[in-house]
């Protein structure tokens, strides 16, 4: 859904030109809370659903008080050009900016660490949980590599400043969000799809519960 609203927040000012409503949205649904709630399902693996029930309500609290934030703060003097993707820091304070560096970056990294953890735990065959939480998963490798496809494809969302400056600032977003998406959708598949077992493999696994 957050993609959803900021790809069209993004398209709109591509066909429209630039304002200050279609930059909060993309701002929002983008910087802010897009990453976080990608997070919250990375919570969930590890740490079971009493965590991660936890981890929702408070997202949920801090989302809403993001938005409120984003949509009603104080902008700049500044002017917007209809045809250059803005920058936060040339139209907000500090209140908007602390929530997209919170959302983004400390998300980002619980799902690249999240990732690296699931990796490194089906590597000693072990499930990907974390402390007293175990969680029974049908295929641990198929598991741990959709986890590393969604890391990976935040990582390529993250990287849209580095592109900037060679792609320009609108290209460089809709590239890195074309490919980020792509890569989360495949990470989503290959987490999600269940392999196939065999009549015998699936009483073996019964019994053994």
């Amino acid at each position: 859904m957050f993609f959803a609203l900021g790809s069209a927040a993004l398209w709109w000012a591509q066909a429209r030109g630039w304002s200050l409503a279609s930059f909060r949205l993309f701002f929002l649904m983008g910087a802010v809370l897009n990453v976080p709630w990608l997070a919250l399902g990375t919570i969930y693996l590890l740490f079971g659903r009493r965590v991660g029930d936890a981890t929702r309500a408070w997202l949920i609290g801090l989302s809403g008080a993001a938005a409120g934030v984003v949509l009603i703060a104080p902008t700049k003097d500044v002017e917007l050009l209809p045809d250059e993707l803005p920058k936060g820091s040339d139209l907000f304070g500090v209140a908007p900016r602390v929530f997209a560096a919170v959302g983004s970056g400390v998300a980002a990294l619980v799902i690249f660490a999240g990732a690296v953890w699931s990796l490194w735990r089906v590597a000693r065959r072990r499930t990907p949980s974390v402390g007293v939480h175990h969680r029974t998963i049908v295929d641990p490798r198929r598991n741990a590599g959709g986890n590393a496809l969604i890391a990976l494809g935040t990582i390529v969302l993250s990287l849209s400043g580095t592109l900037a400056g060679r792609l320009g600032e609108s290209r460089a977003f809709i590239v890195t969000l074309l490919v980020g998406v792509v890569i989360l959708f495949a990470g989503f598949l290959v987490a999600s799809t269940r392999r196939s077992q065999s009549p015998t493999q699936q009483l073996a696994r019964d019994i053994a519960r």
